[in-house]
């Protein structure tokens, strides 16, 4: 297994190298969506309304963080479970999306999706989203504010740490 320190906007360049089971700490912008969030995105896709990012080239983090404690830049924020967004993943794997980050197996149909847009499933240590908090540097609520944790948040990650989950080849860390 390999380590690795990537910028969010090299995961395309990295995607080839990495394998399931490396190690690496990721930084850069990535968006907060969950299953509330994606419904309202594909609302959007469906009627061709302007989404809250461009999905081209982003990283979902699959997180709903916890309120804001006045001393810190956002609440706990760990992984949620990813196969609750698997109907949602492969048209936005389609789309452009290059990388998740999530906890939990993918159905067959994200993989596929995964490998044929040489994007990348990476997983995130459930009960550590205390931990991870101390990596995001910046948060802010960028769409769909009623939704409360489960808004769409703009995050900025300095070394968050994550493992390779599925790799655009197909291993597959749950396999």
């Amino acid at each position: 297994m390999a380590e690795y320190n990537i910028n969010i906007n090299q995961i395309k360049d990295y995607a080839s190298v990495l394998k399931a089971g490396d190690r690496v700490l990721l930084s850069g912008v990535v968006y907060t969506s969950r299953d509330a969030a994606h419904k309202r995105i594909f609302e959007l896709l469906d009627s061709g309304g302007r989404l809250p990012y461009e999905i081209k080239g982003a990283c979902i983090y699959f997180a709903g963080p916890t309120p804001t404690p006045d001393d810190m830049v956002i609440g706990s924020c760990g992984p949620t479970t990813s196969g609750r967004m698997d109907v949602y993943s492969p048209r936005l794997l389609d789309l452009g999306l290059a990388a998740m980050i999530g906890k939990g197996e993918r159905n067959q149909a994200v993989c596929e999706a995964i490998v044929r847009n040489k994007a990348v499933y990476f997983c995130a240590i459930g009960g550590a989203g205390a931990l991870y908090a101390r990596q995001i540097k910046k948060c802010e609520e960028i769409d769909f504010k009623d939704l409360g944790c489960e808004s769409v948040k703009r995050l900025e990650l300095e070394e968050f740490p994550v493992i390779v989950g599925i790799d655009d080849q197909g291993g597959n860390l749950f396999k």
